[in-house]
């Protein structure tokens, strides 16, 4: 990592986790694989970003550390990248293990437990499945139809105007938003 702390990716320890090299390498992953308009790609840090807040929006008192959990959801994928779920299923159980072993380090890294509950689970999920939702309609050339197929409807009342940032932007906001969670805001 650019830290300078070594990640063994079969055995992650959460004292090698830091979340600079988070931010930085989710600020360099496009979602979509990078197949939507604009300058830029919108990247898993900002979508981490949205997705934390439309937590907030559907839950508006939930606790600060499940808010965290929100923004950490796709963390992992600062070291994997991000893979579409249909292709993570085609690569197994042994995949799947592999991704908790290092969600499970980060959250630990974090303060959260390794295991996030499954009611707050699903309602990330939902929060993620929203986020798609207006990446698909907005960056990635789907119509509605087509998004509320795949994804489901967004919670009533959420509007959202994505603009992708640059990497640099995308990873100031993620830490940002990070710094604010810890410091309890």
């Amino acid at each position: 990592m650019l830290s300078g702390r070594r990640l063994d990716l079969l055995d992650p320890s959460p004292l090698d986790i830091e979340i600079e090299d988070i931010a930085h390498g989710l600020a360099r992953v496009a979602r979509w694989n990078g197949q939507t308009v604009g300058e830029h790609p919108f990247s898993v840090a900002e979508h981490s970003v949205v997705v934390e807040r439309i937590v907030g929006f559907i839950k508006p008192n939930i606790e600060r550390k499940w808010r965290l959990a929100a923004l950490l959801h796709d963390a992992s994928e600062y070291v994997i990248g991000d893979m579409i779920s249909p292709f993570k299923s085609a690569l197994g159980v042994n995949y799947k293990d592999f991704e908790a072993r290092l969600e499970g380090a980060i959250h630990l890294r974090f303060g959260l437990p390794a295991r996030t509950p499954a009611e707050i689970k699903t309602l990330i999920k939902k929060a993620d499945r929203a986020c798609a939702y207006f990446e698909a309609t907005q960056l990635a050339g789907f119509g509605r139809t087509e998004s509320l197929k795949f994804f489901g409807r967004p919670p009533a009342g959420l509007e959202l105007k994505l603009e992708p940032l640059s990497h640099s932007a995308a990873q100031a906001l993620y830490l940002e938003r990070f710094h604010q969670l810890a410091r309890g805001a």
